[in-house]
This record gives C-alpha cells, sequence and structure tokens, in this order.
C-alpha cells in the first residue's frame, strides 16, 4: 500500500514507518496538518494515518484535515490514529455517507499485524474501529430510525461489524455458527431498510448508519 503518516510525535513516527516498510508498505511521513495537506495532494495515498491533534494547537488539526481530504478525495481511505475517542469527529468523517474509515487508540494497538490488517480493510473501503470507540458512539448515538429497532444482540453485531469484524469472527466470539451471523445480519438490513443492490455495500451502509448519529 501507499501510506502517509501523519504524526507530531517523532519518535512514534519513524518507528511505525519503518515496521511498515519492512512489510513493503510505501510511507511518507509528515509532522503537521498543513504537510499532510500538501502530500496527499500532491500524490493521494491508499489511505492517511493520521493523528488528531497535531502542531500548532495540539487540538484537532488532524481532524480538520482528514475533514478537508475526504471532501477533496472521497474515495482517500483515513484511519484516525490518537490517544483520545472524538465520536463527534467520526460523525463529520462520515457526513457525507463516504466508507473508508478507521479510528485505533495508540495505547491498543499491540499487533503491528493487526494494524496492517485494519489498514487493509480502511484501504478497501471498509471500516476498522476499536471496540471502546464503538462503545461511545454507541452512547453519543441519538438516531431512532432503524437502530432503535435493533435487538441487544443485533446491535453487539453491528458493533462488531463497526469493528471490521468477518461473520466467521463475530460467530467466533458469540460461540454460534456462522448461519445465525448471517440471520442477524439480514435482521440488520431489513430493520436499516438496506434492500439488496448491484452498487452499494449494504454491509458498510449499516456501519454508517450506525455511526451517523447526531
Amino acid at each position: 500500500m501507499r501510506i502517509i503518516l501523519a504524526e507530531d510525535a517523532a519518535i512514534l513516527r519513524e518507528g511505525l514507518a519503518q515496521l511498515l516498510a519492512l512489510r513493503g508498505h510505501q510511507v511518507t511521513t509528515v509532522g503537521d496538518a498543513a504537510a499532510l495537506h500538501t502530500a496527499v495532494t500532491e500524490a493521494p495515498p491508499d489511505v492517511a494515518v493520521i493523528d488528531i491533534r497535531m502542531p500548532p494547537t495540539h487540538t484537532d488539526e488532524g481532524l480538520r484535515a482528514a475533514i478537508e481530504l475526504r471532501r477533496q478525495l472521497p474515495g482517500l481511505g483515513v484511519l484516525l490514529f490518537s490517544q483520545y475517542v472524538e465520536t463527534r469527529f467520526v460523525g463529520e468523517l462520515l457526513a457525507e455517507g463516504s466508507s473508508g474509515v478507521g479510528y485505533l487508540l495508540k495505547e491498543r494497538v499491540v499487533d503491528i499485524d493487526d494494524f496492517i490488517d485494519a489498514l487493509n480493510r480502511v484501504a478497501s473501503g471498509g471500516t476498522a474501529l476499536d471496540p471502546e470507540v464503538v462503545t461511545q458512539l454507541f452512547g453519543a448515538n441519538r438516531r431512532t430510525d432503524g437502530i432503535g429497532t435493533l435487538t441487544p444482540r443485533e446491535r453487539e453485531v453491528l458493533a462488531l461489524m463497526a469493528e471490521g469484524r468477518t461473520n466467521a469472527a463475530i460467530a467466533r466470539s458469540f460461540v454460534v455458527t456462522e448461519r445465525a451471523v448471517e440471520k442477524h445480519i439480514a435482521n440488520i438490513f431489513s430493520k436499516l431498510q438496506l434492500p439488496a443492490s448491484d452498487t452499494d455495500h449494504r454491509r458498510v451502509l449499516a456501519v454508517l448508519r450506525y455511526l451517523e448519529g447526531r
């Protein structure tokens, strides 16, 4: 993959870049939002890994850059990589109904292969969300259309879908068959009024519906 890594902490930035490069990925590193914008517009990557809090104020510069870049390049995969959970930021990133978004917490990423798997999912238009982020997003969600009709187990399945889990992984988590998971997902699609389509990826659309709470 072609990856742009926007991180102001030099040791973390360069260390992660070396680990990704050793696994065959092409990595460009930047230390602030302005450099990120320049790097992405000059050579759009498959995915941009962006810290939310960057110079000069260390508040939301990375997020602002991510939102602006997604508006300019709707197909750009964006993986937020932060120490903090900012639920409203994910809603802004998904305001246009697009896919290819991830949100991982730095302190909870302990395996580089899991991190690369998340990058692959985001780059291919899927999602990769830390379970803690998912939990807080559910708490922040105030929508009642569709989401409010889901059963507790259907909500759990949708939360795991938001993390990027496959049907097989969800089945292992609940110690049930994949067929049982498929039935839950079919119910989710029905309740969220997501009919089969030749162009829309219903799994991603269901996750987006879940994340669009205001």
